[in-house]
């Protein structure tokens, strides 16, 4: 008794590449395909299940239509059984789901019977010979009779074999039954995926040229493995058998034989459509790793003291003049580990921010139950010596007053800063709180005092502390926290921003925009995660300017229709902006985005609603991903009138039905939990901010109301008017005797700039008639 199982064993890399291949694949030739499938006894119910898996795996990339590719089965054992013939079932998902109904039959394994069955009956429900025939036989091997010859007479109609080995396959006969060459033909079902990549590479060439853009076919060392459990003679052990002599036993040297399994492998080759994947363009820089995550996303794992980007650029710098006091949590709640672990955060920081000529004096405090400040503002003047300083901190272990180490800060921690003839002295204060350990007294009055003493407050510590941090920061944009120890080191870049970014907001600082957010409030969504994201559109507002000159947001909520919760000019400050979102009632009933972007099109993006000319305006459709269908079609009608579609998609939506909606993944964020959406705002925002800075055609969206036709010029417009007049085409001509002015042109300019967007709302609004 001989069992084999073969498996192909490749590098990782290869691994990625050719699953990432599979995703691509699509074969739209005339074929003819025929499914064998072995039944038998000897394969078993649950080894005749993965065959099944393996044939609705090859569906996936067959482009299956009674004009190109057709599929049909054949279930053999004693006898062979035809399934379901060629010209059955159409579609794909016909023909997969008719091959899940299929059911085991049993019996003993009669390969060659099911050959001639063919030979004899041909490809049933096939076309003329003229379409190439592709036959696949799924089976162990184990035939009970020959199958040598009706093989080769199959393979002598031009009908091109495919050996497919499942469970334990007996590997001589199914190198008999696969066309030639049979490295190209022979393959193991148990791993679906990569024989399904095999099987299409073979025929790419001569049959199936639809290969993807950039995949080739590669030839590449494998490595083939079997399993087997051979008879070995374990040595001589003495028996006992009968004698000739009556009532006695004869002492002998009998053999003992013992089954052992064997794993043989044979070097080879195999034959795979490769894809390229993001990593081949090498986009890490400095010696960072890049990690492939699918087809078209990747992320870089830098070097210390590298990460200033996603490709691992250069050390960071703080190019903002600051004055920076770290307070470091020396408690016995945070452990001698954690101290340490801050430590090295601290020193990884200043190794990557702090050169010879940096802006900014730097100071580190400890606290436990009093406040020490072993290294003091300004105190040392070169990199080498704070340091060797920040060495020198040492674990005290006491209580975690936090409360009263902020106040103790407030009070003494800036008032060393020395004061030189060419450094300013009133430069903005910052207090890194660095924690592990919940407070054991209140940190609200001294959150309160040290705000009033104009200091700026980060919070940095891990998941469980985000509460207590946002307390002490007030702002949960100012609060960083980590999911494990390494993830503390990765949050380097996060912290210099927010540093940098005092007296200067994140955001789009002083860069005009027009921002709509569409809130999906559907049933689907529930009302839970509706307040998940009602709080994310109050906290990415706070990143924006809010008034007529910069900023103007809008917010529409939606079910099956729309509505307007505030119009782009109803609020003009951030106050008002962020107490407005908090009114926002969920709906409650089914979800339509496409109601809901064609509702921002011709009800918000207006110039009726405040809307203004030479302003980027970008729409960000908030969504469970769900009510999509009917959102691409508006979508486009947004982005050919200069309006950016921005998409945030939470949960299991299909990323197929997101893209066409997008028009380009860079438009699209897909998240998988309501809980991870505040995670991916720092993104977003920036994402709308890099739009918020590209060229801007004065025409689009149309200004002129009532049908006007907008005619760019020179660095202005005008609206071209009819039975209306007005700048903007905003006011009804009067008929018959009724007094108007003769010398108004039928249309107007409108010359545009920066500074005239403060008065065009304004202006807007008085020329309105009722």
């Amino acid at each position: 008794l001989v069992l084999g199982i073969q498996q192909i064993y490749v590098d990782q890399e290869m691994i990625g590449k050719i699953s990432a291949a599979g995703q691509l694949m699509q074969c739209s030739a005339s074929l003819d395909v025929l499914f064998l499938l072995d039944g038998s006894y000897s394969i078993g119910k649950g080894s005749f299940e993965r065959s099944k898996h393996f044939a609705g795996k090859l569906c996936d990339a067959l482009d299956i239509h009674p004009d190109r590719v057709r599929v049909g089965m054949i279930q053999f054992s004693s006898t062979p059984h035809l399934e379901f013939p060629l010209d059955s079932y159409l579609t794909k998902q016909e023909v997969k789901d008719r091959i899940k109904r299929t059911v085991f039959r049993g019996g003993s394994t009669e390969t060659g019977q099911a050959l001639k069955y063919i030979l004899h009956k041909g490809f049933p429900g096939g076309r003329n010979s003229s379409v190439p025939e592709i036959l696949i036989i799924i089976s162990d091997g184990k035939s009970q009779g020959s199958t040598a010859l009706p093989a080769m007479q199959v393979k002598e109609r031009h009908i091109t074999v495919f050996a497919v080995g499942i469970k334990f396959p007996r590997w001589e006969e199914l190198h008999v039954l696969a066309s030639d060459p049979p490295e190209r033909h022979l393959l193991f079902a148990g791993d679906a995926a990569d024989a399904a990549n095999g099987l299409f590479s073979t025929l790419s060439d001569p049959v199936c040229t639809a290969t993807a853009p950039g995949c080739k076919v590669e030839s590449h060392p494998c490595e083939r493995r079997t399993l087997e459990t051979v008879k070995e003679l374990a040595g001589n052990y003495v028996c006992w058998k009968g004698s000739k002599q009556p009532n006695a036993v004869q002492a002998s040297l009998c053999p003992f034989i013992r089954w052992k399994r064997v794993l043989i492998k044979h070097p080879s080759r195999c034959f795979r459509t490769v894809c390229p994947d993001p990593c081949d363009s090498q986009p890490c820089q400095n010696g960072g790793t890049c990690v492939p995550e699918g087809l078209d996303r990747y992320h870089c794992l830098c070097l210390l003291g590298y990460g200033g980007d996603i490709h691992c650029a250069a050390k960071l710098s703080l190019e903002c003049s600051v004055d920076l006091l770290f307070l470091i949590d020396s408690s016995a709640g945070v452990t001698l580990e954690g101290f340490l672990r801050f430590k090295a955060f601290l020193k990884r920081f200043l190794q990557a921010m702090v050169g010879q000529d940096s802006p900014m004096s730097v100071g580190v405090a400890q606290y436990d139950d009093n406040v020490r400040i072993p290294i003091e503002l300004g105190q040392h003047k070169d990199p080498f010596s704070l340091m060797k300083s920040v060495d020198a901190l040492d674990f005290s272990g006491g209580r975690a007053l936090t409360g009263r180490a902020l106040q103790y800060i407030a009070q003494h921690g800036f008032r060393s800063t020395p004061v030189f003839a060419d450094v300013q002295d009133d430069l903005p204060r910052v207090v890194v709180l660095l924690t592990d350990s919940k407070s054991q007294d209140s940190v609200a009055e001294a959150t309160k005092y040290a705000k009033d003493q104009n200091l700026f407050l980060i919070g940095v510590g891990s998941n469980f502390m985000r509460a207590e941090l946002t307390e002490v920061t007030g702002n949960p944009q100012q609060t960083i926290v980590y999911s494990d120890p390494q993830d503390l080191f990765n949050r380097i870049p996060e912290l210099q921003r927010k540093i940098c970014s005092v007296g200067n907001p994140e955001g789009c600082q002083a860069q005009s925009l027009d921002l709509v957010f569409a809130v999906d409030a559907s049933s689907g969504v529930g009302l839970e995660n509706f307040l998940h994201l009602r709080r994310f559109v109050r906290s990415s507002s706070l990143h924006f300017v809010i008034n007529r000159d910069v900023t103007q947001i809008a917010l529409v909520i939606y079910g099956s229709t729309a509505h307007t919760a505030f119009a782009l000019d109803t609020h003009t400050s951030n106050s008002a902006v962020l107490q407005a979102i908090n009114q926002v009632p969920f709906l409650g009933d089914s979800g339509s985005a496409g109601s809901a972007l064609l509702h921002v099109y011709s009800d918000v993006m207006t110039v009726q609603k405040g809307a203004r000319p030479g302003v980027n305006k970008v729409v960000v459709l908030l969504t469970n991903g769900h009510g999509m269908q009917d959102a691409a079609a508006p979508a486009q009608q947004l982005r050919n009138n200069g309006i950016l579609v921005f998409v945030v998609a939470i949960g299991d939506a299909q990323r197929d039905t997101l893209l066409r909606v997008v028009g380009s993944p860079n438009y699209l964020v897909h998240i998988s939990s309501y809980e991870d959406l505040q995670y991916y705002q720092d993104l977003i925002i920036e994402r709308i901010c890099e739009e918020a800075k590209s060229p801007v055609n004065l025409c689009k969206p149309n200004p002129c109301m009532n049908q006007g036709v907008c005619i760019l010029g020179p660095g202005s417009y005008r609206c071209e008017c009819h039975g209306w007049e007005g700048p903007h085409c905003e006011t009804r001509v009067l008929q018959g005797d009724s007094p108007r002015s003769p010398v108004l042109p039928p249309h107007s300019y409108v010359q545009w700039s920066p500074r005239g967007l403060q008065h065009f709302s304004r202006a807007l609004r008085h020329s309105k008639t009722p």
